[in-house]
């Protein structure tokens, strides 16, 4: 019976039987197929589930002057649906008061927490730390070249970030970001040069306690400066884009501008982060899983898939080449779940249950993604990302490894503090969110045991009318185990859980409780519940006071800017690495981009410094590096976050052969002789140049 529904099903007419009246079609526009729904990628979430009146028609408006035809060319160029103009014009005025009041938030949280304006060039180059310092380095290369294509040329031929390597760090690292903001201020600049503009005000600051005066310089004429403050209009524009994709991201139909908009968000949020690819990924995984089960049909899915499968070739064109896009578990998922929809026939030959063909689907999907992944890796020899599959596996088993543990030991990397849930509880966003949840989680399962039961031959027509609040359920899950398991990535997690909050007005879920309450009392009540806790945070967060002060590290820059030669080769702690190279503009053999198996390998032997090795196979192994001075740091070879987390014990898990010897770390802060000369030391660093033999 099974099979035979299967087959009346893909034999039937192209006109299909007309539905009866689904429960969920009360709302205006709610009988419109949920799957001609675009997917929200990074900058669209929020769009899917709310639905509003059906799209006007697309005849251009009478008149309509200067301010409707750009009005309509937003739309278009988003893929929006239409709307009166008075209402697109309240949309964009409340975007732009949303992206005023989120610059204004983040600028006044930075600016209490470092006291960034009054700071010298040199402090808020240090301000800068690890990964930030190292991206900033490369925008500050640009600005200071002798032009701006100078400059472009100078990064993709760096020779400072891995000494002696000559590497191409557009394509290495993901750095567009900081080449389109050094083209902006470069044009910026000579603007107002050209009109006798002052960019920037400069005076001295007296640091007290025997410092010696500094020069400050405010104004987006100074780089550091400039540069902040674009990220945080950035983030603004950010927030506009997000209000505007959740008020107007209700058409029927993927029309080709929201193909367009969707290719281009997806570059967009690939070209500036590495990790895009794994959230593409989960993107990808909630999308097949909604149309294995019929909530969306394979036409969409097959648009979007191509989408996707461009936007990744764009970028591995701009990328020149990066082969790790390509070998990424995205690219395979993308050409495995192509393979999927080629072979929709041949599945719905097989005679199994319903339930039966979405696990062959499911597992087909899994197990197809993993070994094209894993051949690709083997044919283009990439093992970049390896450390990734490593620490998951750590996660759930008791694997260690030297690259592991260097992230599990890390806070961020940890899984999730059990205060979060408690957080989110208090600010009654986890109550709403469940709520919502559980109310789709309902409505799924209704429909599934209509399908598998054969009770309903229509179901699949009424499916499509909320495939989109279980898109937003899936990636909800998907979110919520990374979070788990990495606290870092509750990134995700905390603006989806605001999405998911955001349900709580729809009527597709709670139109029962709308037809007895206005929606807007139910919104109002819980938003004034939330604001309870929620002001307190934001007030919590605003009474931050702080100021950058990092002088051990000022006098370590100083001393290698004015006693070091301009080509000697440092080598040292990541985060500190990153510093040297922004500000002393001297090589350095490691660095905190860690996505790099070769940078792996580099910063393996770096950090022997603080195993149990023997002094003179450490300086052999430096000595290959070519580095000239090494920069220790006592603190590295004492502290740690947990049992099991410090230098000396991480090595122990990798080279157990010297387990039980005393760390080197602490042999060379009491004497460097003979294999190492102390030329500088204060109260954090100290620097040993590496005797040549």
């Amino acid at each position: 019976m099974v099979l035979q529904a299967r087959n009346k099903h893909r034999d039937a007419a192209p006109k299909p039987p007309r539905a009866s009246p689904s429960p969920l079609r009360g709302a205006p526009g709610a009988g419109d197929p949920g799957p001609e729904r675009a997917p929200p990628s990074p900058g669209r979430k929020g769009a899917a589930g709310r639905k509003g009146p059906r799209a006007e028609s697309a005849s251009p408006p009478s008149g309509g002057g200067l301010g409707g035809r750009l009005a309509a060319g937003l739309r278009g160029a988003l893929g929006l649906r239409r709307a009166g103009r008075g209402r697109t014009w309240t949309t964009l005025l409340l975007a732009a008061f949303a992206a005023v009041l989120h610059w204004g938030h983040i600028t006044h949280l930075f600016e209490n927490d470092r006291h960034f304006s009054h700071l010298s060039t040199l402090e808020r180059e240090m301000a800068f730390r690890t990964e930030m310092g190292l991206y900033y380095s490369y925008f500050k290369t640009i600005v200071e070249a002798p032009s701006f294509l100078n400059g472009v040329w100078m990064i993709m031929n760096d020779r400072l970030t891995e000494y002696p390597l000559v590497i191409n760090t557009l394509k290495r690292f993901n750095l567009y970001p900081e080449v389109i903001l050094a083209s902006w201020y470069r044009i910026y600049t000579k603007i107002m040069d050209l009109i006798g503009i002052q960019t920037k005000i400069c005076w001295t600051v007296t640091r007290g306690e025997g410092l010696s005066p500094i020069e400050s310089c405010e104004g987006l004429g100074d780089p550091a400066c400039f540069y902040v403050a674009v990220i945080f209009i950035l983030n603004g524009l950010m927030m506009a884009l997000f209000f505007i994709y959740g008020t107007y991201l209700r058409a029927t139909k993927l029309y080709r501008g929201s193909l367009v908009a969707l290719c281009v968000s997806n570059v967009f949020f690939m070209l500036p982060w590495q990790f895009a690819q794994f959230v593409l990924l989960t993107q990808i995984a909630s999308l097949f899983t909604v149309y294995v089960v019929g909530y969306i049909d394979i036409c969409k899915l097959r648009k979007i898939i191509y989408i996707h499968m461009i936007s990744l070739a764009l970028c591995f064109v701009l990328m020149f080449g990066n082969s790790m896009l390509l070998t990424s578990y995205y690219a395979s998922s993308l050409v495995i779940i192509w393979g999927v929809l080629a072979m929709k026939p041949h599945f719905l030959k097989i005679n199994v249950s319903e339930l039966s063909l979405w696990v062959i689907q499911g597992c087909f999907w899994l197990f197809g993604t993993v070994i094209l992944k894993y051949l690709t890796s083997k044919l283009f020899g990439i093992a970049d990302d390896a450390h990734i599959g490593n620490l998951l596996t750590s996660k759930f088993f008791s694997y260690k490894d030297f690259d592991t543990l260097l992230y599990t030991c890390a806070a961020e990397f940890d899984f999730m503090e059990k205060e979060t849930p408690l957080r989110y509880t208090k600010t009654l966003l986890l109550p709403a969110v469940l709520v919502v949840f559980v109310t789709i989680v309902r409505k799924i399962i209704s429909d599934m045991w209509g399908v598998l039961t054969k009770q309903q031959t229509h179901i699949r027509k009424h499916q499509f009318d909320h495939g989109e609040l279980v898109y937003h359920a899936l990636q909800l899950v998907a979110y919520t185990a990374l979070g788990v398991l990495i606290m870092r990535l509750k990134l995700f997690l905390t603006p989806h859980m605001c999405v998911m909050a955001s349900l709580i007005c729809s009527r597709q879920l709670f139109g029962w409780l709308f037809c007895k309450v206005h929606p807007g009392a139910v919104v109002f009540a819980l938003l004034a519940a939330m604001s309870i806790q929620g002001s307190a945070n934001l007030q919590t967060q605003w009474n931050i006071v702080g100021e950058f002060s990092n002088l051990p590290q000022e006098e370590l820059i100083e001393w290698i800017k004015y006693s070091t030669k301009p080509d000697a080769v440092f080598a040292g702690a990541m985060p500190t690495m990153a510093s040297v190279k922004l500000s002393a503009l001297r090589p350095v053999v490691n660095h905190p981009h860690y996505e790099d198996a070769g940078l792996r390998a580099r910063t393996k032997i770096v950090y022997s410094m603080y195993s149990r090795k023997a002094a003179e196979e450490v300086k052999r192994e430096l000595v290959k590096l070519q580095v000239n001075y090494y920069i220790l740091e006592e603190s590295w070879c004492v502290r740690r976050s947990k049992p099991g987390c410090s230098m000396p014990e991480i090595w122990d898990v990798e080279d157990p052969a010297n387990a039980g010897k005393p760390p080197l770390c602490n042999l060379l802060v009491q004497e460097s002789q003979p294999h190492f000369t102390t030329v500088f030391q204060n109260s954090v660093y100290k620097v040993l140049e590496v005797i040549e033999e």
